[in-house]
C-alpha cells in the first residue's frame, strides 16, 4: 500500500494512536484520535471507518502495533508511521 498515494487521493481514514494529550499538542487535519491501548475495545468502531485505515503515532513503533493487531482482525490498514510524514503529503494535496 502506498501510503502518499492513499492520502492524496483522500482514500481511506487516518488514525492517530497517540495519547489524548500527543495529539491536543498536534494532529493531522481530519484526523481521528483512537489511542493505541483503545484499540482492541474500539475494533467496531475501526470496522466502520472507510478503509484503508492509515495510522499514525509519533514515530510509526505505536502505529506498527496497531497495524499488527488491526490486520489480523482482518481491517485494511497500514502503517504511515510519524503523524508529521502524513501531516507533509496532506499538505502536497493543496
Amino acid at each position: 500500500m502506498n501510503v502518499e498515494k492513499i492520502i492524496l487521493n483522500n482514500e481511506g481514514t487516518i488514525v492517530d494512536v497517540r495519547t489524548p494529550e500527543e495529539f491536543r499538542g498536534g494532529h493531522v487535519a481530519g484526523s481521528i484520535n483512537i489511542p493505541l491501548q483503545e484499540v482492541p475495545n474500539r475494533i467496531e468502531e475501526l470496522k466502520s471507518l472507510k478503509a484503508p485505515l492509515v495510522l499514525c503515532c509519533a514515530s510509526g513503533g505505536r502505529s506498527g502495533q496497531a497495524t499488527h493487531y488491526l490486520s489480523n482482525q482482518g481491517i485494511e490498514c497500514c502503517n504511515a508511521g510519524s503523524w508529521l510524514d502524513v501531516n507533509y503529503y496532506q499538505s502536497k494535496k493543496a
